[in-house]
C-alpha cells in the first residue's frame, strides 16, 4: 500500500491582487495564470508578471498555455522566474519536451478525458507518450480549451496510472472530496486543481469559496491517513 500524501492544491485563473493573495493565505500550492487570449481568464504576460510577484515562497507560478508559440512561451518565461508550464491544447509531446529545454522549466500536460462513457481515449497511451510531463492533468473534454466546469466520470480511468496526477474539470468545495477518494489510489500521486468552482464570475474568485475548498481537501486527506 502506497503511503498517502498531502494533496498539494493548484488554482487557476487569477486576474486580481486580491484573489491570488486570498487563495495564497488559504493555502493553495501553486496559482495559474491563463495566457490563452480567448479566454475570460486569460491574462498578458505583464500581468501574469505583476500577480506573480505576490506570491510568497514555495507557492509555485504556472503559466497556462493553449497551442501556444515558442517565442511567446520564452518570453512569459522570462517575465515570470520560476513558472511551471502547463500545456492545455493539442501541444505534441515532442513540442512539450523541447520547450521544457529550451525554457528550464518542468511542465505539466492536460488530458481532455471524453465525457461520454463510450470513446477511444487511453490514458495509458497518453501517459507513455507524455512520460516527459511531471504530471498529467486530468481535464473534461468540452468544445474549445478547458474542462468548462465539467466532470467527467472519474471511476473509468485506469487503476494503475504511471504518472503524478491532477484532477481538473468541474471541481468544486461539494464533489472535491469525492474526486480524492476516486483517484487517490490511481497515480503516483494525486494533486486538484479548480478554478471555476472557487468563482463569484468567471476570472473572479470568491474568498468564502477558496477556503471552502482548501477545508474540503484538508478533511479528505484527513479522513484517508
Amino acid at each position: 500500500m502506497k503511503p498517502q500524501q498531502r494533496t498539494r492544491i493548484k488554482m487557476c485563473g487569477f486576474t486580481r491582487e486580491a484573489d491570488v493573495l486570498a487563495a495564497c493565505a488559504a493555502g493553495a500550492d501553486a496559482i495559474g495564470f491563463v495566457m490563452y487570449p480567448p479566454s475570460p481568464r486569460s491574462v498578458s504576460i505583464e500581468r501574469a508578471a505583476e500577480l506573480a510577484r505576490l506570491l510568497p515562497a514555495f507557492v509555485l507560478p504556472v503559466l497556462l498555455f493553449v497551442n501556444e508559440t515558442p517565442e511567446r512561451i520564452q518570453a512569459a518565461c522570462a517575465a515570470v522566474p520560476g513558472a511551471l508550464l502547463q500545456f492545455h491544447g493539442d501541444e505534441s509531446a515532442e513540442f512539450c519536451a523541447a520547450m521544457t529545454l529550451r525554457t528550464g522549466r518542468p511542465h505539466l500536460k492536460a488530458a481532455r478525458i471524453p465525457l461520454s462513457e463510450v470513446h477511444d481515449f487511453d490514458l495509458l497511451e497518453f501517459t507513455h507518450l507524455h512520460q516527459n510531463a511531471q504530471a498529467l492533468l486530468l481535464d473534461a473534454q468540452v468544445d474549445g480549451y478547458g474542462g468548462g466546469g465539467k466532470t467527467f466520470n472519474w471511476s473509468l480511468l485506469p487503476p494503475n496510472v504511471n504518472a503524478h496526477l491532477v484532477l481538473s474539470g468541474g471541481l468544486t468545495p461539494a464533489n472535491v472530496v469525492d474526486g480524492i477518494r476516486a483517484l487517490r489510489s490511481r497515480g503516483l500521486t494525486l494533486a486538484v486543481d479548480v478554478s471555476s468552482g472557487i468563482e463569484a464570475a468567471k476570472g473572479l474568485k470568491d474568498a468564502e469559496k477558496i477556503q471552502q475548498f482548501v477545508a474540503a481537501v484538508r478533511a479528505a486527506d484527513a479522513d484517508l491517513l
